[in-house]
C-alpha cells in the first residue's frame, strides 16, 4: 500500500494531502529508470575490468602456460643450436679434411630465408612477434639440420670409398722379404743392361730364383696377363681402381687369368726371365692415372721401418738395371 504525504497549509491552518500528478510520477519514474541503468553499466563495466569469468581465468591459464613452454623450447632450441655447431665445426675441421672433402661454407649452412614473407600469416595476433621469432628459428635450425644430414651422407660414402681405396692401393712388396736373392734396381735414372745408355728405369727389380711367387699388392682387377707388350714379357696389370694399376713383368707363369678379381696377398704368377731380361727377377710398377711413380712409397704394409730404411738405401744406389 503506498504511502499517503501530507502537507501544512497555513491558510486553513490544517493538513492537506498531496497529490501526484502523472507528470512527476513519469519523471520520477524516468529518473529511476536512468539510474538504475547507469548503475548498471557501471557495474558490468567494473565486472568485467577487475573481476574474471572462469572462462578468462583458464584462458589466462593457457597463456601462461603456453608462454612456459615456449621458454622451454627456446632453451632447448638454443642447446640444439650449440650442439650442431659442434658437430659442423667437427665436420667440417676434422671428417671432410680427414676424407679431403671442400669444407661447406659458413654461409652456406647459415643462409636463411630470403624473398616473400614466409611469415605473414603469424601477424596481427597479441604474441605475434614471439611466435615469429619461433617459428624463425625452428625453419633455420631445420635447414641447418637438413646441410648437416647431406654432409654426413657424403661423409659416409667417403668412408665406404676410403675403405676400398685402403684395400685397394697397392701397399705390400709383390715379393716376400724371404724369397728376395736382393733388390736389384730402384726407381729412377739407371743404365741401361744392353744399350749400356742412362735411362729412365720405371719401376723396381726383384732378383729372386725361378718360380718365386709373385703377389697382388692390392686389391682389384686382372686387366692384362699376356706377352704382348715389348720387352715386358710374360706380364700381368691389375687395375686397383681410383686411378692405381700395378704392372708384374718377366714372368715364368701366370696363376691368374684376364678379367680376374684378385685380393692383396693373392698369388698371381711367379719370377722367370722372359721378355728383356738379363736373368730371372721381377720387375714391378705402380701407375697412378697413368703415370709411373715410385713403388717404394706403397711398402707400408708389410715392411717395419728398419727394413723400409735398408731398401730406400738400396733403392736410391745407381747402377744397372735387369730389363
Amino acid at each position: 500500500m503506498a504511502k499517503v504525504k501530507y502537507y501544512y497549509d497555513s491558510d486553513t491552518l490544517s493538513y492537506r494531502k498531496i497529490e501526484s500528478r502523472k507528470r512527476d510520477r513519469f519523471k520520477k519514474t524516468m529518473l529511476f529508470t536512468l539510474a538504475s541503468a547507469l548503475f548498471g553499466i557501471l557495474f558490468l563495466f567494473l565486472t568485467l575490468r577487475f573481476i574474471e569469468s572462469p572462462k578468462e581465468k583458464v584462458l589466462k591459464r593457457e597463456l601462461e602456460n603456453m608462454k612456459l613452454n615456449y621458454n622451454l623450447l627456446d632453451k632447448k632450441m638454443a642447446l640444439s643450436q650449440e650442439i650442431l655447431s659442434d658437430i659442423q665445426e667437427r665436420d667440417n675441421n676434422i671428417y671432410r679434411i680427414y676424407f679431403e672433402a671442400n669444407p661447406i661454407p659458413e654461409e652456406q649452412r647459415k643462409a636463411g630465408f630470403g624473398g616473400v614473407n614466409r611469415y605473414k600469416s603469424l601477424e596481427g595476433f597479441d604474441n605475434s612477434s614471439m611466435i615469429i621469432e619461433a617459428t624463425k628459428n625452428i625453419d633455420i635450425l631445420s635447414k641447418q639440420l637438413y646441410v648437416q644430414s647431406k654432409s654426413l651422407d657424403e661423409i659416409t660414402a667417403l668412408v665406404k670409398n676410403k675403405e676400398k681405396l685402403l684395400a685397394a692401393i697397392p701397399a705390400i712388396q709383390p715379393i716376400k722379404n724371404e724369397d728376395l736373392t736382393r733388390m736389384a734396381s730402384g726407381y729412377g735414372w739407371r743404365s741401361d743392361p744392353f744399350t749400356k745408355a742412362r735411362k729412365m728405369h720405371k719401376g723396381m727389380d726383384f732378383t729372386s730364383p725361378r718360380g718365386t711367387p709373385i703377389y697382388a699388392t692390392g686389391n682389384g682387377k686382372v686387366i692384362r696377363a699376356d706377352s704382348r707388350s715389348s720387352g715386358f714379357g710374360k706380364h700381368i696389370r691389375i687395375d686397383h681402381g681410383f686411378g692405381y694399376i700395378t704392372l708384374y713383368a718377366h714372368l715364368s707363369k701366370y696363376n691368374v687369368k684376364k678379367g680376374k678379381k684378385v685380393k692383396r696377398g693373392d698369388l698371381i704368377g711367379f719370377v722367370g726371365s722372359t721378355g728383356r731380361s738379363q736373368a730371372p727377377h721381377l720387375h714391378y710398377e705402380v701407375r697412378y692415372n697413368g703415370n709411373p711413380i715410385n713403388p717404394i712409397n706403397f711398402y707400408y704394409g708389410d715392411l717395419s721401418p728398419e727394413e723400409f730404411k735398408e731398401m730406400l738405401l738400396k733403392a736410391s744406389q745407381e747402377g744397372q738395371s735387369l730389363d
